[in-house]
This record gives structure tokens, sequence and C-alpha cells, in this order.
């Protein structure tokens, strides 16, 4: 009996402990029926509030996930952030939630970033709508076309400010597969080049520098989609959206284009909710040209993710292709920290053969801290390595793919 009291008694005083103490709130699971632990529980324990958070199966009410940011990157230095993800959960229970994100970045490099993406899905999932919205004044480094005389110490200082309007519809034709038209609008003005030495073998200047340059063209984008969720993608779900492209000088583009585009995402799950996440990126130009800005580049995706491991824009040409592999995995059982480790490979075109000559690859580790349990969104923070000595540090709100 003695034996059985003093155990129950030490149990209790440790409950006591960690519902007291801050800095065991991401090791240990919480009192009550829900384990699960993030970020807004740590704040309602410093302020000692009361208030049940546990989570269902389902999200039943708007989840907002906000934070402000200093961050360091390869492209931005230092860089003062907002960021800022909306989950709204349908009155349809067969519809997926509609997802809303945002961000705004001032930039130790003169930047300024500005971004609204949204996903919506409409009635029993009859529809998806997608928005990419952004502003962008961007002085940055280019290191010109392609990989083979690629160089960190040649690169041309470019600026210029940035519009890009890219929006489409896509209607469901069979489970989770859609397809329908978009319309694609990027136009750069007050492009200038302020380098005059230890300048790219083939760059800006050789390829034809201009002032202003504008990219509109129509779009059919082929989707299938199974997550449930994009800012944290579930196991056992994928992703493919493959978008045909075609610029028009009929809707003031500077040069006629065709092109593709295919994003590729498998998540496989693995032993206690680990997973190994597969992502593949490819754009294929079939004929015309595109002013230089717009010729596919490092990061050039949706979010800027693309090879983790180099600076935005560090390799760039007229066909890209890149994959990358990342095992996901927990590290505090209640959720609230898990991690991550990774590794890419990219090719490009070479400016002149048109070909791809060699493969760069990059790979890296980083933390995942539990930001909103509802929505399941998570602060990814990764420290990544390419070749030639190319290093830093990338941090997303959500995961990276």
């Amino acid at each position: 009996m003695l034996i059985s009291y003093t155990s129950k008694a030490q149990l209790q005083k440790d409950s006591s402990l960690h519902k007291k103490n801050i800095f065991t709130l991401a090791f240990y699971k919480q009192p009550g029926k829900d384990s699960m632990v993030d970020f807004v529980d740590g704040i309602y324990r410093v302020l000692k509030i009361n208030k049940d958070r546990s989570i269902g199966e389902t999200i039943s009410k708007p989840q907002f996930s906000f934070i402000p940011a200093v961050e360091y990157s390869m492209i931005s230095k230092l860089a003062a952030s907002l960021n800022a993800n909306y989950v709204k959960p349908s009155k349809y229970l067969a519809t997926k939630n509609a997802t809303y994100s945002t961000e705004l970045k001032i930039t130790q490099n003169k930047q300024i970033i500005s971004q609204f993406i949204s996903n919506i899905w409409l009635k029993n999932n009859e529809y998806n709508i997608n928005t990419n919205w952004s502003y962008l004044k961007f002085p940055q480094k280019d290191f010109g076309l392609g990989t083979a005389n690629n160089q960190l110490d040649r690169f041309d200082q470019i600026d210029y400010s940035y519009l890009k309007l890219h929006q489409s519809i896509v209607k469901r034709i069979a489970q989770n597969w859609y397809i329908g038209p978009g319309l694609n609008i990027d136009y750069r003005w007050n492009i200038s080049d302020s380098s005059t030495v230890n300048k790219p073998i083939y760059g800006f200047t050789q390829y034809g520098p201009s002032k202003t340059s504008n990219s509109t063209g129509l779009t059919v984008d082929l989707l299938y989609d199974s997550r449930t969720s994009i800012v944290n993608p579930n196991t056992a779900s994928a992703y493919l959206n493959l978008s045909y492209r075609s610029n028009l000088t009929l809707l003031g583009s500077d040069y006629a284009l065709q092109s593709i585009t295919m994003d590729l995402r498998k998540y496989i799950p693995l032993f206690r909710k680990n997973m190994l996440a597969f992502w593949s990126y490819n754009v294929l130009t079939l004929s015309g040209k595109a002013p230089y800005l717009d010729i596919p580049y490092t990061a050039s995706d949706r979010n800027s993710n693309t090879g983790r491991g180099f600076i935005q824009g560090r390799f760039r040409g007229e066909k890209l292709f890149f994959a990358e592999s990342e095992y996901r995995f927990g590290i505090t059982e209640n959720g609230f920290i898990g991690g991550v480790v990774f590794a890419n490979m990219l090719s490009v075109a070479e400016p002149l053969q048109k070909g791809l000559q060699q493969i760069r690859t990059g790979y890296g580790a980083g933390i995942r801290i539990k930001l909103n349990k509802h929505s399941n969104t998570n602060v990814a923070i990764d420290y990544a390595f390419g070749q030639g000595g190319s290093q830093g540090i990338f941090m997303n709100l959500g995961e990276v793919f």
C-alpha cells in the first residue's frame, strides 16, 4: 500500500509540474482527452488560461495562423516578415477545406515581397479555384543561363518590379481528377542591370536586355489531388498538376511561347505516423521564346521552394528538371516538435546546346514546430547545403511541399 501510494503521489507531482512549467510543454502529453500540443497551448499555459483546445476528427471552425518573424535567407539576408494562413471548413461535409495564405516581407537587400495564395473548393468538390497573386520589388543577383559555366562570383545585379496574376478554375471529371482553363500574367518593369564587371558568361546581356517584359498566356490545367490539406498533406495521398501554357502576342505578350509545367507529389505513410514525401517539378519549353526573367529558374515554383541549398535564381534555363525526397518524423510524442531530412537534385538546359549537361544536388535537415494543431500548420525551419559552398536557412509557414 505504501509503495502504491508513493507512486501515485509521485505521478500527481510530475503532472502538476508539467502543467505549470512552460519548458515541459514541448516534451509531454497534456492531461485530458487531447494530448496534441501547439504554440497556442504554450501561450495559454503562460497566461494561465484554462480552456479546452481538444481537436476532433474534422475542423469545424475557421482556423487562423499568424506569425511575425525575423528571418535570414540567402536571397534576402535579414528580413522582417508577416506570414498568415486561414483554413475555412466547408459547410458541406464532403467538401475539402478552403485555404488562404499571405506573406509580406521587407529585406536587408531592399526587397519587398507580398503574396496572396488561395485554394478554394466548391460544393462537393465539383470545382477548384486556384489563385496566386504577387507583387515584388526585387533587386537580386542573377548568375546567367545553364549550369556548366555558372559561377557564384560571376553575376549580374538586376533590379525590377514584378506583378504576378495567376488564376485558374478546374472542374471535376472523375474522382480527384479535374480539368479547366486559366490565365497567367507576368509583368515586369523598371528592369535594370547595374553590374559592369565579373558578369556571367551567358546571361541577361547576351540573351537580350529590356526595361520591361510581358508574358500573358492562357493555360489548360489537368489536376489530380487526393490531399485533404495543402499546409500539411496527409499520408497516402498524391498531387499532380499538368499545366499547358500558351503566351499570345494578341494578349500583349512580348513573345509567343508554348510550355508545359508538371508538378508531382506523393506521400507515403511509415511507422508511428512518419512519412516519406516525394516531389518532382519540371518545366519544358515546347516552342517560342520567353523574356529573360521568365525563363524557369531555381525556386520559380508556386511557393519558391525548389532547390533548397541554392539561392533563388541560382540556375536558369529553358528546360528545368527538379526532384526531391523528404523524410518527415516526429520528435516529441505530443506532436509539438518534428523533424525532416531531405535531398534534391536539379538540372537546367544550357543556353546554346539546349540540352542538359550537369546535375546539381542539395541536402539538409530541419525542425517543425506546431503552430496550430487544429489546421495542422507547422513552422518549417531548414538548413540546406548545395554544391560549390552554397548553404543557407530556408523558412516556411506550412510544409515545403
